[in-house]
């Protein structure tokens, strides 16, 4: 039978850990009993840089589950590092196959079965992928939806309404950690793998302990690294946008010059002239930004820096 790693990064999840707990570990054992993982396999938390008593928590499971490993980051990272470093450990210890999944359990883990199944069968990589977004106010779903459009439009390979609920054998853990980029997307990355792939579509869930960490501003910075990250459309966009407003102008002058001669209309030339450069001057800004994001990821990256420090984990305890 196959080892699994089950991964769950962590952040300020005092309040759902262990209720959350229950359930992954049912599971679990059910997984053992129906001969679809070894003895073996592990439950991995990772603790990234929590403030609460998520540690504590992490630590006492895993005193008295020998299943459980705590894996502590030296200090908040980010979600796409804290799913990293728990990759990277089952790596190290040579697991056969992972699953990550956030810990407050909105996706559905009884589709785990039928994800060890789709392995089992042949495939390397097999995503959990939402059915509806039932459980999502009207501007998740929506902005959600026109994020998709956008990213396809640019070129960047996604697997629609698939987020980080995901299996990868060991093959295609080794071959996602290969990638050293500091900027991750992984949800853009895993793609890029190209090993066999199956989906496993479930209804997501409503919360039922503690509060979201991934807010607003999260969503946003995840979803400008996924188009910077793997598209350089906006640069061109950027330059065709210039384009049209150099045509613009050019009409725009042609009309205030023959209203002028016609008299067709009286108006303030110095009036609209301000309008336009107000125009222009937006444009060119926002412009500037697309170029400073571009130049400071590249500025990252040539650094090198290390991605995470991993502070201890359970077994070093033990």
């Amino acid at each position: 039978m196959k080892t699994l790693y089950w991964i769950f990064p962590c952040y300020n999840e005092e309040e759902c850990l262990l209720p959350s707990f229950k359930q992954i570990s049912a599971s679990y054992e059910s997984l053992i009993q129906h001969q679809k993982i070894s003895k073996e396999s592990k439950l991995v938390f990772v603790d990234d840089g929590s403030k609460d008593k998520t540690w504590e928590i992490i630590s006492s499971l895993a005193k008295d589950n020998n299943f459980v490993v705590g894996v502590k980051l030296s200090r908040n990272k980010g979600h796409q590092y804290a799913v990293e470093a728990g990759l990277r450990f089952a790596h190290e210890k040579k697991a056969d196959f992972t699953i990550t999944m956030d810990v407050d359990l909105q996706d559905d883990i009884s589709v785990t079965e039928e994800m060890i199944n789709k392995y089992l069968e042949g495939n390397e990589v097999v995503y959990g992928v939402r059915k509806k977004r039932k459980t999502d106010s009207f501007f998740k779903r929506s902005t959600a939806r026109s994020y998709y459009r956008l990213m396809k439009k640019i070129g960047v390979e996604l697997v629609e309404e698939a987020a980080d609920f995901r299996l990868l054998s060991y093959r295609a853990t080794e071959a996602l950690l290969s990638y050293e980029e500091s900027n991750l997307f992984l949800r853009g990355l895993v793609p890029q793998i190209g090993f066999k792939s199956a989906r496993v579509e479930y209804d997501r869930l409503k919360r039922k302990e503690g509060k979201t960490h991934y807010k607003l501003s999260k969503m946003l910075s995840l979803a400008f690294d996924g188009m910077t990250s793997f598209s350089s459309k906006p640069l061109t966009v950027i330059g065709k946008i210039g384009f049209a407003i150099l045509l613009l102008s050019v009409a725009f002058a042609i009309t205030i010059g023959v209203l002028n001669l016609t008299n067709v209309l009286a108006f303030s030339i110095f009036y609209y002239l301000f309008a336009f450069i107000a125009f222009n001057t937006g444009i060119i800004l926002i412009a500037l930004g697309v170029f400073g994001l571009y130049i400071g990821k590249i500025n990252i990256e040539v650094k090198k820096r290390p991605h995470y420090f991993v502070e201890k984990t359970t077994e070093d305890d033990k």
